[in-house]
């Protein structure tokens, strides 16, 4: 079995990579989304180094060889590679991260193909197609957990790691047990990915205060258009319309809620028609670029005054923590 590798210094996590780069002597950008040549914005390559290094420095000291992560905004943080909301919820990506390895991601055939031409940061023979289950699609006699808990175990073994145990987040049952019979050892993954993504870099708070604005610019089209006889769903689709045009990569959810639905609160919407002076409350969730807004305010319906009680809560990639 393979040795525990020698105390080495955390690959990647320099003191310039894990620089977050604040300057709290100036306010927190929210420029517009295009990249120009006569000012700096986000810079994604610094962004990228700034996460894995963060994650790099969590793994270490856990004590964990490895992490495999199945959250596709864990795999987001860690690879820089995402792709379609759908695959949120299906478990079919993964991503492994060793001490001392590069990062590998499994993915759709043709979407591990399209990051080995646009994803530089990552070497190309680490982006490999796989499928696995599917939440069900695939039932565990095809054999495809027992395939990929394979693979893993072999890389494992090739990077040093294969006697430590990994950190995994989410995972489907099946391939738990097929990693265990392989004779790996899982431990919790989540816990060190929440140390890595707590500390935000100015990138990501520039990220987060641009999906902010966003939020501000639909809220003033959703002031305009509360009025009397319309319709809750009319409310959400507006905002997942401008939303998108405004370049959001993901709209979560809009929760639109009026009258007397708004206690106790049911946090889904529905095609009531609004009437004069009825409290309504709105929930914006959208996502840019990985970094989310969870930003909510209320207003009588055929009131003059202002929406008021904004608050928001924001993270990123994509997951709220």
């Amino acid at each position: 079995m393979a040795k525990k590798p020698p105390a080495r210094e955390v690959k990647d996590a320099t003191p310039d990579a894990l620089d977050p780069h604040h300057r709290w002597d100036r306010p927190i950008q929210a420029p517009g989304r295009m990249q120009v040549d006569f000012e700096e914005r986000v810079d994604f390559r610094r962004l990228h180094a700034y996460r894995i290094g963060r994650t790099r420095q969590a793994l270490a000291r856990s004590g964990l060889g490895a992490l495999l992560v199945f959250d596709q905004h864990n795999i987001r943080y860690i690879s820089g590679t995402v792709i379609g909301e759908w695959a949120r919820d299906k478990l079919i990506r993964y991503c492994l991260l060793t001490g001392p390895g590069e990062p590998w991601v499994w993915d759709f055939g043709s979407a591990a193909r399209h990051h080995r031409l646009y994803a530089p940061w990552l070497l190309p023979d680490h982006c490999r197609a796989g499928m696995v289950g599917m939440r069900g699609a695939v039932p565990p006699t095809a054999g495809l957990f027992e395939q990929a808990a394979r693979e893993i175990k072999e890389l494992l073994t090739r990077e040093g790691v294969a006697d430590m145990p990994v950190g995994i987040d989410v995972v489907e049952p099946p391939f738990l047990f097929a990693l265990q019979k392989e004779g790996v050892v899982v431990r919790d993954g989540q816990q060190v990915m929440l140390e890595a993504r707590v500390i935000k870099s100015a990138d990501e708070l520039t990220l987060l205060n641009m999906a902010a604005a966003m939020g501000d610019g639909v809220y003033q089209d959703i002031f305009e258009a509360l009025k009397p006889g319309v319709r809750e769903n009319e409310i959400v689709a507006l905002a997942n319309k401008r939303l998108y045009e405004m370049g959001s990569d993901c709209v979560e959810a809009i929760n639109a809620i009026s009258g007397e639905r708004c206690s106790p609160h049911p946090h889904v919407f529905s095609d009531r028609i609004l009437r004069p002076g009825d409290p309504a409350f709105f929930d914006i969730l959208h996502s840019f670029n990985g970094y989310r807004t969870c930003y909510y305010r209320w207003r009588p319906s055929g009131s003059t005054s202002a929406m008021v009680s904004a608050w928001g809560c924001t993270s990123g990639p994509s997951s709220r923590a």
